[in-house]
């Protein structure tokens, strides 16, 4: 079927930065929307950045100004670039993406399995 595997999460101070990639593989037709996910601690997981397969985007106001989504649609891959970070933005991240599923060409929501951010002095 599909895989979706994150990387790049890890230790950082606040104010500094990381990227997060996303590739997705296996039965690919294509991938509409992708998006990012966290979930922190005792929270319920949280919606952060949307990008569609032209790469319009769309950011939760937590992270606007701070967070940047970008994707490579020859490589099935999507990222994640945090500045700026905050201890807040400690969770685990998510990637989700809609996929069109080869050759059946049924839509899919996948999930990868996270990678953890955390923000700590």
């Amino acid at each position: 079927q599909v895989q979706l595997v994150e990387s790049g999460g890890g230790l950082v101070q606040p104010g500094g930065s990381l990227r997060l990639s996303c590739a997705a593989s296996g039965s690919i037709f294509s991938i509409n929307a992708m998006g990012w996910y966290r979930q922190a601690p005792g929270k319920e997981r949280e919606w952060v950045a949307t990008i569609g397969i032209g790469g319009s985007s769309d950011y939760a106001d937590s992270v606007k100004g701070r967070f940047t989504i970008s994707r490579d649609n020859a490589k099935n891959t999507m990222y994640l670039q945090m500045n700026s970070l905050k201890p807040e933005d400690t969770a685990v991240y998510y990637c989700n993406a809609r996929v069109i599923v080869a050759p059946t060409l049924l839509s899919v929501s996948s999930w990868g399995q996270g990678t953890q951010v955390t923000v700590s002095s």
